[in-house]
């Protein structure tokens, strides 16, 4: 679905949560192996959350909403 033409000009946001544990998947391991580098014409981020805080979920919703709106990226 990444890599559908039909569906390139829509922004992904990708919210890594957990990222409290000792055992969080790096940001960069996570976007490799998504393989998010490959994808062509589409604005993507990865945003490090922690669901019980709520830490880094405005940001990554601060982000989309940029994107969406053409805003920044």
């Amino acid at each position: 679905m990444l890599k559908s033409e039909e569906l390139q000009d829509i922004p992904l946001l990708v919210l890594a949560n957990k990222q409290d544990l000792p055992s969080a998947l790096k940001i960069s391991d996570l976007t490799d192996q998504m393989e998010l580098h490959t994808l062509r014409n589409r604005k993507w981020y990865v945003q490090a959350t922690c669901g019980t805080t709520g830490e880094g979920l405005y940001e990554g919703l601060d982000w989309l909403s940029r994107a969406v709106t053409g805003r920044g990226s």
